[in-house]
């Protein structure tokens, strides 16, 4: 059994209780605790609960992504059906009982008076490389306004995420994703009507 480094350690005992619980119920005291260390220990590799919290969105950052892009990846079919795999993938892991949204997203809500928060920062830098490989994507496709049809999808994708911790029903996720499906079928549509015409 591999042993976790301590700050690693603590990362991964903070991200737990701060998906399941939320930021701001959950104590200093409590992330020290689960991981199996002191207070001190904690301090130590972590200035402030501030710092820890900024620690635990950064670590979802990566595998984050790339679930998004292994998602995309292993659906079959054009770049639309592709898009849509991306959410009725999430609609899945939304039937799971301990799942809690979007962890960059309701943080965000918990902060959202401070808009200057590190964890605020890393959030939109996440949702932005997000859409940027979006973007990346479209482009490859020929897209015309690929960023614009980025920024839409992100929208939908994002908008699913509220909807469906508000209602608890994961079908609105898959409702978005025929929504991302035909603004992707319809640009390629559009792509497609430019190349016949010698555009």
């Amino acid at each position: 059994m591999t042993v976790l480094p301590t700050r690693d350690r603590i990362v991964s005992a903070a991200a737990k209780l701060f998906y399941a619980e939320g930021i701001r119920a959950v104590s200093v005291d409590a992330v020290a605790e689960a991981a199996g260390v002191t207070k001190r220990t904690l301090y130590y590799h972590f200035e402030s609960k501030d710092d820890l919290i900024a620690a635990y969105l950064e670590a979802r950052d990566q595998p984050n992504l790339k679930l998004f892009q292994k998602w995309f990846t292993e659906t079959d079919g054009d770049v639309a059906a592709k898009i849509e795999g991306i959410f009725r993938n999430l609609a899945r892991a939304a039937r799971h009982p301990k799942w809690k949204g979007c962890g960059f997203l309701r943080t965000s809500a918990e902060l959202a008076n401070m808009p200057g928060h590190p964890a605020i920062r890393i959030g939109a830098a996440h949702k932005k490389k997000f859409e940027d490989w979006l973007r990346q994507v479209f482009e490859a496709e020929l897209v015309d306004d690929a960023a614009a049809l980025a920024r839409q999808i992100r929208l939908l994708l994002d908008g699913s995420f509220a909807v469906v911790l508000l209602h608890r029903d994961p079908s609105y996720m898959e409702t978005a994703g025929v929504a991302a499906a035909s603004l992707v079928e319809l640009a390629l549509s559009a792509r497609r009507a430019v190349s016949k015409s010698g555009g």
